[in-house]
């Protein structure tokens, strides 16, 4: 018998739970039933996010850096694959944030639902606005400060110091970088297979995926009946897309305006792994696709992709940026939190240092979700209302991530003279 696809899988038990939670509200017993014996099952599935999300940042982020050795070598590239790399995420996080401001999704959710919500997750409420009172009471520069820590193994017993774990694996990774080699390849194969296991362990959490988004939604349908939160979810969804496509158009523009590339040949040059990437929702599935499109196709320099799109399937997560964002605000909206301007730039911040850290296989999106969450004071239990529509989100979002590595190949092979103007991509 034919295995289902994940994401079908996924989608099938959303459905099962949105069923299972309405017929059990049907009689007065129902909705205790679901809480004790289905609702904890979700919990667990949210748990085991949150507690690979730690491990996953240590690992990928500090492989992701260590891999940059090559920097001595091709110092002007390094510096200008990163740079980019960096602006586009920026801009991406940026454009999430004006579509989730400005459509307001979670807005939709009526006062009473909201009133639900707040209550399933008073405890979360109570101990998130101790923390932003002790922010406000805090100095201007108390960000800062907080960013290093004074102990690392401190530091990685709370997601909610997930900044200060990146910047000990990104200051940990340019250490492994500065030293010779021989004394660091240890360390550095060490986190290879560290790394390789925290992967292994997402698939095996992704495995039980459906089975956590029927528990989720059954409870959800139970706690919070109202059709209005279901809307709000669509509008979610739309708002997402949207800005996966305002990405995309700033892709070709960037490329038209920098590389002189028609915006019709690079989108028939790179629509192969863009298809590819839309099924496997793994950016590191598509890489050799990626590899060989932009390269044979683009007229990218070998030496070139091989460089920046690896780099790329690691620290260039565009699409799951812009996602987070409008994750992170929606979430908020739908518990009634007003984010001010100073915690809508720490979203920036931390989904740009969180897309470093994000695995290129399917899920890891909602792994860094938390990160986010934690640091902005969003109660983490907002998960469980996405995660049922985030599957075939996941694979808008991982098109946009492909495309944003071919377009930053591209500009970095026309800045650094190794763009072969005789492809069969160019005009």
């Amino acid at each position: 018998m034919k295995k289902i696809p994940l994401h079908w899988s996924i989608l099938l038990g959303m459905i099962l739970g949105v069923l299972v939670g309405i017929i059990f509200t049907t009689f007065e017993a129902g909705p205790k039933i679901i809480s004790h014996w289905v609702k904890p099952f979700g919990t667990i599935f949210i748990n085991a996010l949150k507690l690979i999300a730690m491990p996953l940042i240590l690992g990928s982020l500090i492989k992701g850096v260590s891999d940059l050795k090559d920097i001595s070598k091709l110092s002007q590239m390094g510096g200008r694959t990163i740079g980019i790399y960096i602006i586009t995420t920026v801009v991406a996080v940026m454009i999430g944030l004006v579509m989730v401001n400005a459509i307001k999704p979670g807005v939709s959710i009526s006062e009473e639902t909201r009133q639900d919500l707040i209550t399933a997750y008073q405890s979360d409420a109570e101990e998130k606005q101790a923390i932003a009172q002790q922010q406000k009471d805090a100095g201007p520069l108390q960000a800062l400060v907080d960013l290093v820590p004074n102990n690392i193994f401190k530091a990685t017993t709370e997601n909610g110091n997930m900044l200060q774990v990146i910047f000990f694996a990104l200051f940990f990774g340019v250490g492994l970088i500065l030293i010779p080699a021989e004394k660091s390849k240890p360390v550095k194969d060490f986190f290879d297979g560290f790394n390789e296991v925290i992967l292994r362990l997402i698939d095996l959490i992704m495995l039980v995926a459906p089975y956590g988004v029927f528990a989720l939604l059954a409870a959800l349908i139970v706690e919070s009946p109202s059709l209005d939160l279901f809307r709000a979810l669509g509008m979610y969804a739309m708002t997402l897309v949207i800005g996966l496509a305002v990405m995309g158009i700033f892709y070709l523009l960037l490329v038209r305006l920098f590389v002189k590339l028609k915006p019709k040949k690079f989108i028939e040059g790179i629509a192969p792994a863009q298809l590819l990437a839309f099924s496997t929702s793994s950016s590191a599935a598509t890489l050799p696709v990626t590899m060989e499109r932009v390269e044979e196709h683009l007229g990218v320099d070998e030496e070139v992709a091989s460089f920046v799109l690896p780099i790329g399937a690691t620290i260039n997560m565009d699409g799951t940026s812009l996602y987070q964002a409008v994750a992170a605000v929606f979430i908020a909206q739908a518990f009634g939190m007003d984010l001010d301007a100073g915690t809508q730039l720490s979203i920036v911040m931390t989904a740009t240092l969180a897309s470093i850290g994000a695995a290129a296989v399917p899920g890891a999106g909602m792994v860094m979700l938390v990160i986010v969450l934690a640091q902005a004071g969003i109660p983490e239990a907002g998960l469980a209302l996405i995660f049922a529509i985030d599957r075939p989100l996941d694979m808008c979002r991982t098109v946009i991530n492909i495309t944003g590595d071919a377009s930053v190949s591209l500009l970095v092979a026309k800045f650094t003279g190794k763009l072969d103007k005789y492809s069969k991509g160019k005009k």
